[in-house]
């Protein structure tokens, strides 16, 4: 593992080796435990697109973890100017230790890799978002237990949270039901890999049939960063598409409700139903901040974990 750049890269091996890292920094950061892992280390963080949990957590990660942040919008590399993203690549890689980027499409990011000599993680493409779906899957895992015969239900577009969420739970042994409108289909990659778990995967337009029994209930705004054009257009084709109480009443009685945010409340998921699940999805947001630590750590400092 050199990169990080999208879930079907990896295997469930290399899954629950991450999260077993992020649970013991967890726990090390949860009893005043220093871990100096990246000490001396730099990481470059350009975002395209802009965030709140991705930058804080990366930048309060590295540092914890004895390492420096560096930020880096558009406006502060000539990369947005019209410099080749392998020269940027090249460049970077000659001052710092890894590089982190949350951009659009996803060809950004596998270029860049391919031409840096340092890791690359993807803190967000139009494809696929890993670093959501390593503190999602943490987050299961502590509320759960374990993996294996847990149904996941997501409401909503197939877009890069539902891509990587679907390969994730699939690769650790979890159902999926994927509830969506008429016309939002799957990515072709996603829609190849799902095409290997017939008895594990459905896609449909019924939100209750989706939900019902769910262990698991996920939901994503209806309109992401970049389709804001449509946000008319979806509003209309994904109100039916919520996570309410009479969602809820279908799923398992001890289901919990997971959403990467920002949270649109009344549109996607009820003010009421946030509120219920909040703990869990606080905790879920939180997550984010140890599942990337990990991720820094296997990426950056591959040694340590040896020791």
């Amino acid at each position: 593992m050199n990169h990080l750049l999208k879930m079907l890269d990896l295997s469930k091996e290399e899954i629950i080796e991450l999260l077993n890292l992020a649970d013991q920094l967890k726990y090390e950061k949860a009893n005043n435990i220093p871990h100096p892992h990246l000490a001396g280390k730099t990481l470059a963080m350009i975002f395209e697109k802009s965030s709140t949990r991705t930058r804080v957590s990366f930048e309060v990660g590295m540092y914890q973890l004895g390492g420096h942040p560096l930020f880096l919008s558009s406006n502060d590399l000539q990369m947005g100017r019209g410099e080749p993203i392998q020269d940027t690549a090249r460049v970077l890689s000659r001052y710092c230790d890894g590089i982190m980027i949350r951009t659009f499409g996803h060809s950004i990011v596998e270029e860049l890799a391919e031409h840096s000599s340092v890791p690359v993680i993807n803190g967000l493409t139009d494809f696929s978002h890993p670093c959501q779906i390593f503190a999602d899957l943490l987050t299961i895992r502590e509320y759960k237990g374990s993996f294996e015969g847990l149904k996941v239900c997501f409401i909503g577009d197939p877009n890069n949270m539902a891509n990587s969420l679907i390969v994730g739970a699939l690769k650790l042994g979890m159902r999926f039901s994927l509830a969506s409108p008429e016309g939002y289909t799957l990515h072709p990659e996603i829609a190849a890999f799902v095409a290997d778990y017939p008895d594990a995967f459905e896609q449909t337009t019924d939100v209750l049939q989706a939900a019902k029994e769910a262990d698991v209930v996920i939901t994503d705004v209806w309109a992401s960063m970049g389709d804001e054009g449509e946000a008319e257009e979806r509003k209309k084709a994904f109100a039916n598409y919520q996570i309410n109480n009479q969602v809820m009443e279908v799923a398992d009685a001890d289901a919990i409700v997971l959403h990467c945010l920002p949270a649109h409340r009344e549109e996607e998921i009820t003010a009421e139903v946030f509120e219920k699940y909040a703990d869990v999805i606080f905790d879920e947001a939180e997550n984010r901040l140890h599942a990337q630590k990990a991720i820094l750590v296997k990426l950056m400092a591959p040694s340590v974990l040896e020791i």
